[in-house]
């Protein structure tokens, strides 16, 4: 595996996560009311999702597993091979399902439960890059 891409990567999560942070509403009620924050919010959420998958992806490749199926999947094959565990490897699949929400059907989010992503669910994904970067040696 390519220890640079990864890195890169692994950055590119780190900023989103920033990014989500620096522009976190106080309030649900200020998050439904502001579309420049549900947007701000919404598309670092999914990009976090993404290279998520897209470092899992990566590490996968270099294993003898076959491709995996879904986003999701890419998760469970992480989990199998001992990158992360068990407790990340859930959480980011719950995640795999909002970026889907979002992606898909993005007038039917729920501003609570993307309040509530950026209020507790943000540490899955920092847990995700310190499980990773210890597993690849980073």
């Amino acid at each position: 595996m390519d220890t640079v891409i990864l890195a890169e990567k692994l950055e590119s999560l780190r900023r989103c996560i920033k990014r989500i942070e620096q522009k976190k509403p106080d309030n649900v009620d200020q998050l439904k009311q502001d579309i420049d924050l549900q947007d701000i919010l919404v598309l670092n959420l999914t990009r976090a999702v993404q290279l998520s998958v897209d470092i899992g992806s990566h590490i996968v490749s270099h294993t003898d597993h076959a491709a995996p199926q879904t986003m999701g999947h890419v998760f469970t094959l992480l989990q199998e091979i001992g990158a992360i565990s068990a407790s990340t490897c859930h959480r980011l699949i719950k995640a795999v399902g909002f970026r889907n929400v979002a992606i898909h059907q993005y007038e039917a989010i729920n501003w609570a439960i993307v309040y509530a992503v950026c209020e507790r669910s943000i540490q899955d994904f920092r847990q995700f890059a310190l499980e990773i970067s210890r597993y690849a040696g980073l």
